[in-house]
């Protein structure tokens, strides 16, 4: 049984530059999943079952996802997790750490734009770990550019093969619909109805392109794409299981997420020849899902996802074995077993109490401030999970309080958004400032609006003259003990009381490299250690 579970897992992140569709993607794939009843609920609009990924108040103003969320559906047998990524660079962090924690990712592009910068980072971060990928061109029923180029363009610029998998016929006014290489099947484009858009319902079937049923839906196209169909065939790869699983090929799919066009096709091969969860590196081993003992790694922590009860929610990968309510598991950084009466499972922002999960599945542990990214659970293994980093900012600001009786509201505040890792804390020895490091400007305004939000703090954020920030580590304890009262002034505590070099500029810090030969100044930290 407990084998069987796992095999029907499949957990997968959704990567995409802004605006190709992915929530949109997100929010159809639920539809079909039978996890919501209705499309179109995304936008705030109370619906009974109203689901949605972009939760926050400030992502449904702005129309971007700052948060990764995890969602578990049911799919033809098959238990679907699938974590929404934000699209916004400057939540790059909080998206290489979800993309630590999947199987696969299924990449959307905009058919008019093809691929963008985002998606190029996005897929640098995928080939580091050989992950699977699936291919969905979005936004067929406008206009935009001709399939081969876009297929060219993902082949040259990232550097993976592609295999179509179904076909356009026609784009934009003239989408008539898509074809399916694979099962010989024309599926037709039906003009949703006016404001109706995302509704399911059947799609038309054409069985056989040879067939006289398809010459008559194409008339007088049907010769045309014929011979393009057989050049398609001729000129790229067709899919082969093995290579995608290797992560050297990616299925291609076209379709309308929007209009609800080629999303089934898309989720039952996704399904089909996704991978089930997968063997984790860990420091000492490899895991395998199928063991009997239960791991797992925290690759997330999110505060406040219920305001009116001030929670903080650890996302908890696992690994391996059965999760089961109320057993008892090993935080192995704290070396202390701890008992986890009640985990959740995750339909978006909805929440149900956990009764039971299995490798591959993502559980929401709650926490108390105990809990970091990073951290390993297992049943009494010594067992630490690897590769779940942070990385040294680029922008730096002091946060200034405008009521200065707040600031223990303010403490806590950031210390429990940082926890996040979206932004990273710095407390200076020398003096009680609190400087905020981010990878760009967009986080500062996150974190101002939910302080404000979430813990009645006015707060702003202003210029500080800090170049970077590098994690100090040595072998010799006494070194660092003197490196520490002789840089007192350079040096500050990050959310989780590591200690950090604060440098002023790049000289400044290639100065003290050189002063202090047997300190190391890093510029990521693996949160395990």
């Amino acid at each position: 049984m407990h084998e069987s579970e796992i095999q029907r897992r499949r957990t997968f992140a959704i990567i995409s530059h802004p605006d190709a569709g992915k929530t949109t993607l997100t929010e159809k794939l639920l539809l079909f999943g039978g996890a919501i009843q209705m499309a179109g609920t995304v936008k705030g609009r109370k619906a009974a079952r109203h689901a949605t990924s972009d939760w926050m108040k400030l992502e449904q103003q702005r129309g971007i996802s700052v948060t990764s969320s995890v969602m578990q559906f049911p799919y033809k047998g098959y238990t679907v997790n699938l974590l929404d990524t934000p699209g916004h660079e400057d939540f790059s962090e909080d998206t290489y750490r979800t993309l630590t924690a999947v199987d696969s990712a299924l990449m959307v592009i905009d058919c008019a734009k093809g691929v963008e910068a985002r998606t190029i980072k996005l897929m640098e971060v995928c080939r580091l770990r050989d992950t699977p990928i699936f291919t969905f061109i979005n936004k067929l029923d406008r206009e935009g550019r001709e399939p081969t180029e876009l297929l060219d363009e993902v082949e040259d610029v990232l550097g993976i093969r592609c295999a179509p998998v179904t076909w356009p016929i026609g784009m934009g006014r003239a989408l008539k619909g898509i074809y399916h290489l694979i099962e010989d099947r024309i599926y037709v484009y039906q003009e949703a109805e006016g404001g109706k858009r995302g509704r399911l319902g059947e799609t038309r079937v054409i069985e056989n392109l040879a067939s006289n049923e398809a010459a008559e839906f194409l008339g007088s196209d049907i010769d045309n794409y014929r011979d393009e169909v057989e050049l398609v065939r001729g000129a790229s790869n067709a899919f082969d299981i093995e290579e995608y699983l290797r992560g050297e090929l990616t299925p291609v799919f076209f379709g309308s997420a929007i209009s609800n066009f080629g999303v089934r096709e898309l989720l039952d091969a996704f399904v089909t020849h996704a991978p089930a969860p997968r063997p984790r590196m860990s420091e000492s081993r490899n895991v395998e899902p199928t063991e009997p003992a239960l791991t797992g790694f925290v690759f997330k922590i999110q505060a406040n996802m219920d305001p009116q009860h001030r929670d903080r929610i650890a996302f908890m990968r696992i690994c391996s074995g059965q999760f089961r309510k109320g057993e008892k598991l090993r935080h192995v950084r704290l070396g202390k077993d701890v008992k986890i009466p009640d985990a959740l499972t995750f339909m978006a922002a909805d929440r149900e109490s956990a009764e039971t999960a299995y490798a591959g599945d993502i559980i929401g542990l709650h926490n108390h401030g105990t809990i970091n990214i990073g951290d390993t659970f297992t049943e009494g293994e010594q067992l630490i999970f690897t590769g779940v980093p942070s990385f040294a900012p680029e922008m730096f600001r002091r946060a200034v309080l405008k009521d200065p009786l707040r600031m223990k509201q303010l403490q806590k505040g950031l210390q429990q958004l940082c926890e996040e890792g979206a932004t990273q804390l710095y407390r200076p020895l020398k003096n009680n400032d609190m400087i905020l490091g981010a990878v760009g400007q967009l986080q500062f305004d996150v974190v101002a609006h939910r302080l404000k939000e979430e813990y009645g703090v006015d707060a702003m954020f202003e210029g500080i003259q800090v170049h970077t920030a590098r994690w100090v580590y040595a072998k010799d304890a006494k070194k660092l003990e003197e490196f520490r009262r002789k840089a007192h002034d350079s040096l500050a505590l990050d959310h989780g009381d590591a200690l950090v070099y604060i440098a002023p500029t790049r000289v400044n810090l290639q100065l003290a490299e050189e002063k202090w030969p047997d300190i190391e100044f890093r510029a990521t930290r693996e949160h395990v250690l």
